[in-house]
């Protein structure tokens, strides 16, 4: 008993509890949000399972609070992440692979196991932790300004992203990659031109597959409806509409929790989707705009909390990861609140912390146990023990 004690005192004493505690703050708003968006089903079981999720999450939290990245890395660590990160993507391809509501083939039902599995939430961890590995290995023995070199981070980004789109077409999660590799590569020094080569080829590249009609039709609709509100508002814009309605109907302090109109109605033609995808909406309409910047600034803390411990990291691995977790952050809380203010298109994007999803929950504790992994390496040994 006096071991189990001393050892769960050294798991608290390295971990960092700010962070830890910003997480917890976040996620209590959130569980509180996703109870009050689904209380028209008359089941408490969505919150039971996000529950259980936030507390597996901060096991890992803890114990990844722990572990030593670039240890592992140095035993070949990164060739097995980057197998498993491939292996499970192709789990997808197997009779464990299941499409979702928008048909889209981005999720794996395990036998056992109560809910079904999310891939690109776990891959994310890994493509963090092996881009990190490659920015250092060539800082060390090559250089990031080549042509090899940058066709060598390339290939790693085209194999992820290329091999997970292909098969789920899912392009929400497939742009966190692009967003989490342009982060890492910029902070860790790469030339500033293969930046503007790789925005001009994307958008060259964009626009040809536009007008070859590559791009599937209702893909297309979500980008003109966001320049176009008028376009279709009872088929590709209701999801949209509606959100703006039920923003906009909280104003300052909201409805009071719990007594949305838009949140707490049980008829089909209500918010959809609202405790996954629009619950920034059902924060908006309850507690106004007051609960939304409460939200938001809850998450800008742990961004900010996350960018401190970069920049006062040890070792550059250390930074790269911090950074690619707060690239994997921002990317989607401003895709999905952009996507609930009606300003961006639709893209599957769920809000960190708040947002019902038990594998992103999950995997996002797991992500800040990383950074808190990184906080802890940076302090003087006198202060880890």
């Amino acid at each position: 008993m006096q071991r189990a004690r001393e050892f769960l005192r050294d798991i608290f004493r390295q971990a960092d509890l700010v962070l830890l505690a910003l997480c917890c703050a976040a996620t209590a708003y959130g569980l509180l949000m996703i109870y009050s968006a689904t209380r028209y089903m008359n089941t408490l079981r969505l919150v039971v399972v996000q529950g259980a999720g936030v507390l597996i999450g901060i096991v890992l939290y803890l114990l990844f609070s722990m572990l030593d990245i670039e240890e592992l890395m140095r035993k070949k660590g990164w060739l097995w992440l980057t197998v498993f990160g491939v292996g499970f993507i192709l789990l997808l391809k197997s009779q464990l692979g299941r499409a979702g509501d928008t048909g889209n083939l981005a999720w794996l039902k395990f036998p056992l196991l109560p809910v079904m599995v999310q891939p690109s939430e776990v891959v994310k961890l890994t493509f963090i932790l092996v881009l990190a590995w490659q920015l250092v290995w060539l800082q060390e023995n090559r250089t990031l300004q080549k042509i090899p070199d940058v066709l060598f981070l390339g290939a790693h980004l085209l194999i992820i992203f290329g091999l997970y789109y292909k098969i789920s077409s899912d392009m929400g999660s497939g742009l966190v990659f692009v967003f989490i590799f342009v982060c890492m590569c910029f902070v860790a020094g790469v030339a500033t031109r293969w930046f503007v080569i790789g925005g001009i080829s994307a958008v060259l590249a964009f626009y040809i597959l536009w007008e070859e009609d590559v791009i599937k039709d209702y893909m297309k609709d979500r980008f003109i409806v966001v320049l176009d509100h008028s376009y279709q508002p009872l088929n590709v814009g209701w999801h949209q509409t509606r959100s703006l309605m039920t923003l906009g109907g909280g104003k300052l302090t909201g409805m009071g929790l719990f007594h949305g109109i838009q949140t707490q109605s049980s008829e089909s033609a209500s918010l959809p989707n609202r405790n996954t995808d629009f619950i920034f909406s059902v924060i908006g309409e309850e507690l106004g705009m007051v609960g939304c910047v409460l939200a938001l600034a809850i998450l800008a803390a742990i961004i900010l909390r996350c960018i401190y411990v970069a920049r006062n990291t040890r070792s550059k691995m250390d930074c790269y990861i911090c950074v690619g977790v707060v690239g994997m952050l921002l990317f989607q809380i401003l895709a999905n609140v952009g996507m609930c203010l009606f300003v961006m298109p639709v893209i599957g994007l769920t809000l960190p912390f708040f947002s019902y999803g038990g594998t992103s929950i999950v995997t996002i504790f797991a992500a800040m146990g990383l950074v808190s992994g990184a906080h802890s390496r940076s302090r003087p040994d006198w202060l880890r023990k």
